[in-house]
């Protein structure tokens, strides 16, 4: 449509542009007459040389005695009809109506381009919204009509809660008198508030599937322009729109764009933002109430909406759409699956189980992700492997494969993963070892994966010590197999993560007795973000709070070397295992340990030469620390 609107434009200002031409080129063929003076065209017509004139207001027009066209301006104050008429001459006149015609257009024609063009261009400014270049104060609402890709409350599952509540607007929405009975009024909002893909957006295009009703899906960027006063305009355009549709739905994703907390910037009132904040206000419970518009609204931080916005009588409700649950992961898993053919060895609670913390859209994610890895190797339908690697391509990165590693480059890795696996294995409170690889993969030359056995509420004291221990093992494993001298900077990241996890144990949780029950972190800071050191702190309490830190991360480094001193034959075993076979899973890693047989089914024809795995025995004489050249990069 867009591209149809341009091509006519251009279309036409060529039209115009050819108009002109023909215009100021002098036209009926005046270019190609030859202009003579009027003396000579007197004595012509005397000498009964020009049989015929044509008189167009001053010219004449005429052929002379050699045949040529030729043209004279005529004296204003000379009747030459009288003249003519004596020589027997055919005269023909043109109305002068045409003339002044032609003459105001000449006049008025380059305004009317300069005019056009420039609509032209405010359109393409404002992205050719509803009503052109004049249409800056329309609404770019959109009316959802859903004929194709309908969804309905069938498909969103995992969060059941935030569904029965929207259930319940769309049930007033068909059955009102059902709730208006006992004196039971519409909600005027609701508020979708959870973290970024975990279904707002779906839960509203399911309300839109199942009301019946008509349903109006805006963005809350699209009231913020250059101009002020605009977004306003478009907030009561949309009201307006919803008026004559009553009763409807308005779904405004993102709606943080514009409804921010009001005198938390500059320009005062007059701020372009505040103003269409204010029109939203004054619209969904203002003096004017607006009977049958219901508005949901959809945003992942509602702490910095306006405290107006978030009352009753505007956003009744705030649902909450967190991170689903097992149960709810299961269930979103089976919603995705029905597209994709399963093998019979599928088991989605399995599944469910291995990903915690993964939201709707990461669920989606990774069954798309299992059949693309299933159709690049062929398969007809997708199996559990495929799952697996899905998984494991999600949560640790693709595998780089094509990354050149020397044989000491593999061994370090090899030490270093095998001693934080050892290390997590052996401490209280931690979860399970699902996986361990010497794969390079992302940033990473290695990393060992736990998996929480289900979803945790709350963590100990006892289970952050224990995260702390696990993260330095690799270090610690590095130091005992290779000397101190030859520790490479394979551990940057596990510091950054022990100090994270240190600095909020003192800060935010109050696990340090000395400084107190007291919140010393910065309110903006995340949940075991980086801290930057608050300016609301003495400089002695910010002593102390480095010293709990740097503390609690000795305690960890102590533990995990007490523990690989005490199980080295475990860390050689697990290490010479991960040289062998590169990626263990935690039943494989067991095995290993114990000095059981994998019994993989590509032992005999795919495993790599060397000392099998189920060879070393439990009493292995300790390696000297060899020469293992330059530091490999950072895990």
């Amino acid at each position: 449509m867009g591209n149809a609107r341009n091509i006519a434009f251009w279309v036409v200002l060529f039209v115009l542009v050819m108009a002109l031409f023909q215009l100021f080129s002098g036209g009926n063929g005046s270019m190609s007459s030859r202009e003579v003076p009027y003396s000579d065209f007197v004595a012509q017509v005397e000498n009964g040389g020009v049989n015929e004139v044509r008189l167009d207001g001053e010219r004449i027009f005429f052929r002379g005695a050699g045949g040529a066209n030729q043209v004279t301006i005529k004296p204003a104050d000379v009747d030459v009809t009288e003249t003519l008429l004596n020589n027997d001459v055919v005269i023909e006149a043109e109305p002068q109506e045409q003339s002044g015609f032609l003459s105001a257009l000449s006049l008025w024609l380059p305004v009317l381009v300069l005019i056009g063009i420039w609509i032209f261009f405010m359109n393409r400014m404002q992205g050719g919204g509803r009503g052109g270049a004049m249409g800056f104060g329309k609404s770019k609402a959109k009316l959802l009509t859903e004929k194709h890709g309908r969804v309905t409350f069938d498909e969103v599952a995992g969060i059941d809660e935030a569904k029965e509540e929207l259930e319940e607007i769309v049930e007033f929405l068909r059955n009102p008198q059902k709730f208006s009975r006992l004196g039971g009024k519409i909600p005027k909002g609701a508020l979708l508030v959870g973290p970024p893909g975990t279904g707002k957006t779906l839960l509203a295009r399911a309300i839109a599937g199942e009301a019946g009703v008509p349903f109006f899906t805006i963005s809350g960027s699209d009231f913020v322009e250059m101009f002020v006063g605009v977004g306003a305009s478009r907030v009561r355009d949309m009201f307006e729109q919803a008026k004559k549709n009553a009763p409807c739905i308005v779904f405004i994703d993102e709606i943080d764009a514009v409804g921010r907390s009001r005198g938390a910037g500059y320009g005062g009132g007059n701020d372009e933002r505040e103003q269409t904040l204010n029109q939203l206000l004054v619209e969904m419970d203002g003096f004017e109430a607006n009977e049958g518009i219901i508005i949901v609204a959809a945003t992942n931080r509602p702490d910095v909406l306006d405290p107006a916005l978030l009352r009753p009588g505007r956003f009744d409700r705030q649902v909450q759409v967190p991170n689903p649950d097992i149960k709810g992961r299961e269930k979103i898993l089976g919603v995705h699956a029905r597209k994709v053919p399963l093998g019979a060895d599928v088991d989605l609670r399995i599944i469910a189980r291995g990903t915690p913390g993964f939201s709707g859209a990461d669920l989606a994610n990774l069954v798309n992700e299992a059949a693309l890895m299933a159709a690049r190797i062929g398969r007809r339908v997708v199996t559990m492997e495929d799952f697996e690697s899905a998984k494991d391509k999600v949560m640790m990165g693709a595998e780089r494969r094509s990354m050149v590693m020397t044989e000491d480059e593999k061994k370090l890795t090899a030490y270093h993963e095998a001693g934080h696996a050892i290390v997590g294995l052996n401490v209280p409170q931690h979860d399970p070892i699902h996986k361990a690889t010497i794969i390079p993969r992302g940033r990473a030359l290695g990393l060992v994966l736990s998996l929480p056995e289900r979803d945790q509420l709350s963590v100990s004291l006892q289970k952050y010590k224990s995260k702390i221990a696990m993260a330095m093992g690799g270090r610690v494993a590095e130091e005992l197999v290779f000397g101190e001298e030859q520790v490479t900077s394979g551990a940057a990241s596990d510091i950054q993560q022990v100090t994270r996890i240190a600095r909020a144990m003192v800060t935010q949780f109050g696990y340090a007795e000395e400084l107190g029950m007291v919140d010393y972190a910065n309110e903006q800071q995340s949940y075991l973000g980086n801290y930057q050191g608050g300016g609301n702190v003495s400089p002695d309490t910010q002593r102390k709070i480095d010293e709990k830190v740097k503390e609690l991360v000795e305690e960890g480094y102590d533990r995990a070397k007490q523990i690989l001193t005490d199980k080295r034959d475990d860390l050689e075993r697990l290490a010479q295992g991960l040289l062998e076979y590169e990626t263990l899973t935690g039943p494989e890693i067991m095995k290993v340990i114990n000095g059981e047989p994998l019994n993989r089914d590509d032992d005999d024809a795919g495993a790599p030469s060397g000392p099998s795995v189920t060879a070393i025995p439990k009493t292995k004489p300790r390696p000297k620390a060899p020469d293992i050249g330059p530091a490999p990069e950072p895990t």
